[in-house]
Formats: C-alpha cells, structure tokens, sequence
C-alpha cells in the first residue's frame, strides 16, 4: 500500500471494521527482510552497546528502510496501528532478535526507558512476576491485563516465541470509545476530561513524586488523545491517603469504560505469530491480553521484546498532559518513565537519536517535583467531596 494512501487521522473503529479490512498489515518483502538480514550480519562484525549504535552501524538498505517509514505512518493514520509480517526470527538467537530489533529502531524513533531499572528494551514473559500487586507491571507475568495504553508515542512488540496457549493481543479504538461514552453517558466526558490521579508503580525519577495528574480524555481542541489503566488509578487511592479520594461520577466513568472495552463491538482480537510487529499508536488505542501457558522447554516459552518509542510524526497533546509525558509539542522527544539509573551513555543516545530523527528535543527536567505535589495537595486540602466513593 503506497504512503500517501494512509489516512491523514485516526478515525474510529469498531472490532468488525478491522475484520473487514486488512490494510493496517504490511507483509515484509523478500527483499525487504534481505535487508535485515545483512543489516543484522553488518552489526554483529562491529559488536557496539545497544545505545552507543547508530543508523550507519545498522545499514538498512532503502527498501527496509521504506517498510519501517511506513508501518510508523500508518500507526498516526486511520487504524492507530500496524502489524508487519515476515521478520526472520526463526533465523536469529535471542542475542539477534535484539539487536535486529533495536538496529531496526534506529529507523523508527527514539527509544524511550520502560521500567524502574531505566531499561529501554524490555523482555515481555513470565518471570514470575505479579500483576495487581504494589509496583506490580504486566511485562513480566502470564496475566491477563487490564486495557491500557503504554507511555509513548508508539508501543513496538516483536513476538519471537509465542505461548502454547493464551496470550492474544486485545486492542479497542478510544475515538470509538469516546464516541459511545458520549452517546451513553454525555455528563460523564466533562469527568473523563479532569485529572484523575494515577500511580507511577515505583518507575518514576528519585525526584518526581510517586504519583502523577492526568486526565483519562484529553482536551486539545484538535487532535484527542486517551490514557488510562484502572490498576494505576487504583493503586493511587490505595497506597496513597493523601491523594484525593476518587468521586461517584469517576467511578462511574471508569465502570463504563471497563464496561465498553472487552465488549465484542469494540474489542478486537489478533493472535501475534512469530516473526510479527505490532505497532500501536497509544494516544488512540487502547490493549490488554489474555492470561497465557507456557511451555516447559526454556526456548519455547512465550517471548515477545518490547520497545517504547517517540516518534518524528506524532500528535500534539494538550498542555496539562506534559505533567506526564515531559513534552506536548508534536513530533517531540517525549514519554517513557525515568526510573532510577538513567545513565550517560542513554543521555548520549537520546540526544543523538532525536538529531538523526530531526526530533524536537530538550534535556529532561521533571514538570512536577515531590515539593511542587505537596504543595499542591496541601492548598487543595483533602475534603471528601459529597457523594464521593473511597
């Protein structure tokens, strides 16, 4: 599919929409997974660190180089996403897997850190982590996961091993979201359009607080933009009595929402195979996945890398979003969460990356310090507001 025939916008859609049409897939070329491959080969002989590497250390030829351009395009166009088909992994180790995958981001954005350990690629498998716990994160379990959205422009899976059963990939269009909540519920956007107070789960900088204002629908006048994941929103109240208590109307808010995403009209489910790319543009989808088994052999286990990524194309957001993602100017470095052992070489890295990309980029300072947030809290007080829900 040429690049001038993807939407301008993301458009809503409903589950039987992205049945009927397949032209959120791209299939990978011979030619085009050629040059992966020798690419991949180039990148080997050199033996650089992950972040020390650049565009030239991974010499994508124009045709590979085109396939990535137009999978980033199309996750900012009509569907919000794109699945590319027909990555080699078969053929490469765990150790190629990663460094195809990373050499290949090269192309696509600057990556952007994921977790407490200030990690920019991350493993998603069972490591026998918990879900709903305190700084419980999904990545490392075989739960199935509340919707959510992650923290960046666009979420990049590459499937390396799939499970031997379970695991399929949930998506749902929050465009279509807001326009059934809208159709329902009209008083609740206006609600859905306030700060919520959301956990960061432990994965914020030393000297951020540990939680975080953002409102589950954005208001920019122009482009939208959703964000929530309940465990956060709960977790907020749960571990945090300063906070403010959550109201009836969010409440109802959030039942509807849980309400409306798994619901055959507006969920769609895709089983990643080996060898595919999701991408997922995280301002206007929403995902989750189901609860997975495993095999027992080590190499069979159900293996998927995961990579956060800014890119040159995005969305603006509006302003108060930039409490969270650092920048709302379109096209901009922004996203991710710090962590606590963000090093020189990412700083490094972050900086060249968003020069090759022609990125807007400015050196990370927290918008809002743990001071800033007492003090916030405290000249806000902590009434409980009539009919409001613990």
């Amino acid at each position: 599919m040429p690049a001038n025939a993807i939407s301008n916008r993301p458009l809503a859609w409903t589950a039987d929409q992205v049945r009927q049409d397949p032209a959120w897939k791209l299939h990978l070329s011979a030619e085009q997974a050629d040059g992966v491959q020798a690419a991949l080969a180039h990148a080997k002989r050199l033996d650089k660190p992950l972040l020390a590497m650049e565009q030239a250390d991974f010499p994508l030829p124009a045709a590979s180089r085109a396939a990535l351009r137009q999978a980033i395009d199309m996750t900012q166009g009509r569907w919000g996403m794109c699945l590319v088909k027909g990555f080699p992994v078969d053929d490469w180790s765990e150790d190629d897997t990663r460094l195809a995958y990373w050499g290949m981001s090269l192309y696509m954005g600057v990556g952007r850190t994921q977790n407490r350990a200030s990690q920019v690629m991350n493993d998603v498998r069972d490591a026998g982590g918990e879900y709903k716990v305190k700084g419980g994160r999904g990545y490392n379990t075989n739960a199935g996961l509340d919707f959510h959205q992650d923290s960046c422009d666009v979420v990049a899976l590459l499937c390396r091993r799939t499970a031997k059963s379970g695991g399929t990939s949930k998506v749902v269009s929050s465009l279509a979201l807001r326009d059934e909540v809208r159709k329902r519920r009209p008083d609740l956007i206006p609600v859905l359009e306030s700060p919520f107070f959301h956990s960061y789960q432990g994965t914020q900088d030393p000297i951020q607080p540990p939680y975080y204002r953002c409102p589950i629908f954005g208001s920019h006048p122009e482009y939208f933009s959703a964000r929530t994941n309940r465990k956060n929103t709960v977790a907020a109240q749960r571990d945090f009595p300063e906070v403010p208590r959550l109201t009836a109307a969010q409440v109802q808010a959030l039942d509807l929402l849980d309400e409306l995403m798994p619901s055959d009209a507006f969920c769609y489910s895709m089983e990643l195979e080996r060898g595919d790319m999701q991408l997922l543009n995280n301002y206007v989808t929403l995902h989750s996945r189901t609860p997975f088994e495993d095999y027992e052999e080590p190499d069979r286990k159900r293996h998927l890398l995961r990579l956060w990524l800014a890119i040159p194309g995005s969305q603006p957001l509006p302003e108060d979003w930039a409490e969270y993602y650092g920048d709302a100017r379109a096209g901009a470095v922004r996203g991710g969460v710090r962590g606590s052992a963000i090093t020189g070489e990412f700083l490094a890295y972050e900086k060249r990356q968003a020069a090759a990309m022609g990125m807007p980029f400015e050196t990370w300072q927290p918008r809002v310090r743990k001071e800033d947030m007492e003090a916030i809290i405290a000249a806000a007080g902590k009434p409980v507001a009539a009919g409001s829900a613990a």
